[in-house]
């Protein structure tokens, strides 16, 4: 980024961004990296999160993004009972046109420079193979492939844990956790969405998608015929008979023109920061509709690269996002004990775990100082 403009500086040092730690503008003019790593919270650990790699309108969409998602990662590391902050990464730019070995090794070299303070991982636009380029250049960078060490594509447990919070929502509306008989739409149905139609059709739903790209949906019907189609996100929220929808591509889905028109009773998916301003949460609560927060139960592919750090296992990283059945109860009860949604009941939790964790680094401070 050659020139810091107003309006980024203005979006870097907004208050309501949450107290972010330290935010890292990143470039290398021979590959053509402009970068953007935030550090939202390291009271429970170092800041893990991963690199979305996306075309954005201006640098300052790309801050904002950085900063929202990093936040959104100090708090699903909590909930996920991991010892490990929030962090997130942007690289700016179309990856089909600028991704290269060159830009990765230098983006690796800037993730280093850190200490330690940021993990990355994949995101939106980076996969295990771009990992495994960065991890040549950082000690600091998971996702990577088995043969390089990792746990691989953490997809599959991101939709096995967007599982266990459809089933915790389904006992805590309807008493039973099985999804059987359930209609369930799928909006997105790529990198985590595949595999949760899987879980949803093994468990015995009735399922619904939709994509924006026509490789994703067949890929989906040449194995599931059984499968249906809907036009668009649009005509998804408005079928008839609709028990859950699961937002499992951009975030952003849950807004004030989708709210009044969604069918279903719940919602619960994959995708990132579902809310589109603070406040949609109310409105989801006002219709009587069970929002089961994304970043409870999108935790499952976090949970799963941050088991690289200790010697990658598939059973004991399952375990472990078998919780989010737990997690996700807990939530429930504690928005109906309070008297408030689930998301503002989630961020209690999970600011009362950060926030003693910060405690615990002061008295420790103190001692030592004495």
């Amino acid at each position: 980024m050659t020139e810091m403009t107003d309006g980024v500086l203005h979006t870097l040092f907004r208050t309501e961004q949450g107290g972010h730690e330290q935010v890292v503008l990143c470039q290398d003019r021979a590959s053509g990296l402009k970068a953007v790593i935030a550090i939202h919270s390291t009271a429970l650990g170092p800041a893990l999160g991963g690199t979305r790699f996306h075309a954005y309108a201006s640098d300052e969409e790309a801050v904002l993004d950085a900063l929202n998602l990093s936040r959104g990662m100090s708090y699903k590391n909590a909930l996920a009972g991991l010892d490990l902050g929030g962090g997130k990464a942007v690289i700016i730019g179309d990856p089909d046109v600028l991704k290269s070995e060159e830009l990765l090794l230098a983006y690796g070299r800037f993730v280093e420079s850190l200490g330690g303070r940021y993990v990355t991982a994949c995101d939106v636009g980076t996969y295990v193979a771009d990992m495994d380029v960065v991890a040549r250049e950082t000690r600091w960078a998971t996702g990577r492939s088995p043969e390089n060490g990792g746990a691989g594509d953490s997809s599959v447990l991101t939709a096995f844990g967007v599982f266990q919070g459809m089933r915790a929502s389904a006992q805590h509306l309807w008493g039973d956790p099985t999804l059987r008989g359930r209609k369930v739409a799928v909006a997105g149905v790529g990198k985590v969405g595949h595999y949760l139609v899987e879980h949803l059709l093994e468990d015995g739903a009735e399922v619904v998608i939709t994509d924006v790209r026509e490789e994703s949906l067949r890929r989906v019907l040449d194995k599931h015929p059984q499968v249906t189609v809907a036009a668009d996100t649009n005509a998804l929220i408005r079928t008839e008979g609709l028990d859950i929808y699961a937002p499992c591509a951009l975030g952003g889905a849950l807004n004030d023109d989708s709210v009044p028109a969604l069918t279903a009773k719940v919602v619960c998916g994959a995708a990132n920061n579902q809310l589109a301003h603070p406040g949609v949460e109310k409105d989801l609560a006002d219709r009587g509709i069970l929002y089961a927060p994304d970043y409870v139960v999108n935790a499952g592919g976090v949970i799963q690269v941050a088991d690289e750090l200790h010697g990658f296992d598939f059973d004991r990283c399952k375990a472990k996002a078998t919780k989010i059945f737990d997690t996700t109860l807990e939530i429930f009860a504690r928005a109906k004990a309070d008297g408030i949604p689930p998301a503002a009941a989630a961020d209690r939790i999970a600011e009362q775990r950060m926030a003693d964790a910060r405690a615990a680094k002061a008295a420790k401070g103190s001692s030592a100082a004495l």
